[in-house]
C-alpha cells in the first residue's frame, strides 16, 4: 500500500524536497521564469500559503495544516500531469523585480531586457536623452511597463497585435500604476504612422519552425504567435531591422532580442554592427544597434526582409 504523502510530510522544507524530486523524476523542463525543481517546488508551496517569494530560511521548519497540504499536492500534480508552466498556476511572475499577472494570453516573462531596464539601458544609450520610448511586441507588457516604472519620466508606448494579450498588459499597467504607458494595437509598426523615439526595445517571436515544434509540452500552454518566426526564426526581427529607422530619431538605438538565432542574423548580415550584449550570465542573443548604422544597411535589410512572408 503506498503512503499518503501528506501524511508524512509536515514542515515547509518537506514540502519544497518533495515537490522538487517529484519535478525531476517526472522529467519537467524548467524555463518558464525558473531554471530548476528546487525552485519551483519553492515558489508554488509559498504562493499556495500566501508568504512572499523571498521568505527567509528560518521559516522552513513552519508545519502546514491539512487543507494546506492537499492544495499544494493538488498544484504539484497539476505541474506534472499537465506540464502548466509555474507562472499559469500561480498566476504571477517577477520580472526586474515587479509583480507581474501571467496567464495564457501572452508568454511567461522571462527576457534578459529586464537587466538592461534595471541599469537604465547603461552603458548602451551613452547618456543620450530619452523622452520617449517603445516596446514593440509587449505580450503582457512586462517590458514597457517595467521601462515605464524605472524611468518615469519617459513616455512609453507598448504596443502588440494581438487583443488578449493586450488586455492582460491593461491589467498589469493598471496592477503597477504604469501612469506614463500607453498601449497600442499594432502589427509590429503597422500602427505607429508617424510616431518617432529615441529607443526601441524589442522581444518579439524568435523561435524557429523546427525548434517551435520540438518544444517541451510546457511551451505548448503559450500563445504560439509569441514563438514561432519563420525556418531561421527571423521572420519578425528582419522586418524590424527594416522599419526601425522610420520611427527612431537620428541618434536613436534599437535593442532586440533574438535569442539563438543570433549566428543566422550575422550570417545573413555580416557587415552591420551589431553589439551583441553581454549580461551577469553571458550573451544571450540581445542587440544594440545604431540608427545610423540602419539606415547605411536599409538596401541589404529591406531585400531580406521583403521577400519574407
Amino acid at each position: 500500500m503506498t503512503a499518503d504523502p501528506a501524511a508524512e510530510l509536515h514542515t515547509i522544507i518537506d514540502f519544497i524536497r518533495h515537490g522538487a524530486s517529484r519535478f525531476n523524476a517526472a522529467g519537467l523542463s524548467f524555463g518558464h521564469s525558473y531554471d530548476n525543481a528546487v525552485d519551483e517546488a519553492t515558489q508554488l508551496v509559498l504562493h499556495t500559503l500566501h508568504l512572499p517569494h523571498d521568505l527567509g530560511p528560518a521559516y522552513g521548519q513552519a508545519r502546514l495544516t491539512t487543507p494546506e497540504k492537499a492544495e499544494i499536492l493538488a498544484l504539484f500534480a497539476r505541474r506534472i500531469e499537465a506540464r502548466v508552466p509555474i507562472a499559469y498556476l500561480t498566476g504571477e511572475t517577477w520580472f526586474a523585480g515587479l509583480s507581474f499577472k501571467s496567464d495564457s494570453r501572452a508568454l511567461v516573462p522571462r527576457s534578459p531586457i529586464a537587466e538592461l531596464i534595471e541599469s537604465g539601458f547603461e552603458p548602451w544609450l551613452g547618456g543620450r536623452h530619452v523622452s520617449r520610448a517603445l516596446d514593440l511586441c509587449t505580450g503582457s507588457g512586462c517590458i514597457a511597463i517595467a521601462m515605464a516604472h524605472y524611468s518615469p519620466d519617459w513616455e512609453v508606448d507598448g504596443t502588440d497585435i494581438s487583443y488578449t494579450a493586450l488586455a492582460l498588459a491593461n491589467e498589469n499597467k493598471l496592477r503597477l500604476h504604469a501612469n506614463n504607458l500607453r498601449l497600442l494595437k499594432s502589427d509590429l509598426f503597422s500602427g505607429l504612422a508617424g510616431e518617432h523615439y529615441q529607443l526601441i526595445v524589442s522581444n518579439p517571436p524568435y523561435v524557429t519552425n523546427a525548434q517551435t515544434d520540438a518544444l517541451p509540452t510546457e511551451y505548448s500552454h503559450e500563445p504560439e504567435l509569441g514563438l514561432r518566426a519563420g525556418e531561421d526564426g527571423l521572420d519578425l526581427a528582419l522586418k524590424i531591422l527594416r522599419d526601425a529607422p522610420l520611427h527612431l530619431s537620428q541618434d536613436g538605438l534599437l535593442i532586440c532580442e533574438v535569442g539563438e538565432s543570433e549566428h543566422a542574423l550575422v550570417t545573413l548580415l555580416p557587415d552591420v554592427e551589431f553589439v551583441w550584449i553581454e549580461f551577469k550570465v553571458g550573451q544571450m542573443g540581445v542587440f544594440a544597434v545604431e540608427c545610423a548604422e540602419l539606415i547605411v544597411h536599409h538596401p541589404r535589410i529591406r531585400a531580406l526582409a521583403d521577400a519574407r512572408p
